[in-house]
């Protein structure tokens, strides 16, 4: 006689479908940040507690993620509410699926940073900004790596460290 609750266990048992990170799923990662211009930032509404997404202009400081943002957004004002925000980071290529294509959600919590110490860095990669950048509700955040999810395209998923994700 078959033991049917070792069957059952057997079959709810799932394949773990996340790869091993490796050095070419860190860099993969890191390349990502460092030539994003935008990206899909994930915040909590406080007034509703719903998720809230919005694109957002992206830098970089040493490898993590700086947003510039107005303090007259709700994105902002749920940031200070609620620093625990997740940025989609890539860009789906010209051809093929776009479901294929790299993209890291970048899990983190903002911290306010000095704009002034970033500005020419920020205005090198985004010259348009300069109309608005020193404006007195436009403030800057450090979005610090809690853990990354990199989809380097079909089959290959990963979970990364802080560690992975910056490079110490």
């Amino acid at each position: 006689m078959t033991d049917r609750r070792t069957e059952t266990d057997a079959a709810d048992r799932k394949p773990d479908l996340i790869r091993p990170t490796d050095a070419e799923a860190r860099d993969l990662a890191r390349g990502l940040v460092a030539t994003a211009r935008t990206g899909a930032l994930a915040v909590t509404d406080p007034a509703s507690g719903h998720p809230f997404v919005t694109r957002v202009a992206v830098g970089h400081d040493g490898g993590v993620p700086l947003i510039l943002v107005s303090m007259l957004a709700l994105h902002t004002r749920a940031l200070l509410a609620d620093p625990a925000c997740a940025l989609l980071l890539g860009e789906p290529g010209p051809k093929g699926d776009p479901m294929n294509q790299p993209r890291l959600t970048w899990i983190s919590r903002a911290e306010p940073v000095d704009k002034t110490a970033h500005r020419d860095a920020w205005l090198a990669g985004h010259p348009k900004t300069r109309l608005y950048y020193d404006f007195p509700d436009f403030r800057m955040f450090r979005l610090s790596p809690v853990e990354g999810h990199l989809n380097g395209g079909f089959g290959r998923a990963f979970r990364l460290t802080p560690g992975d994700l910056v490079a110490g």
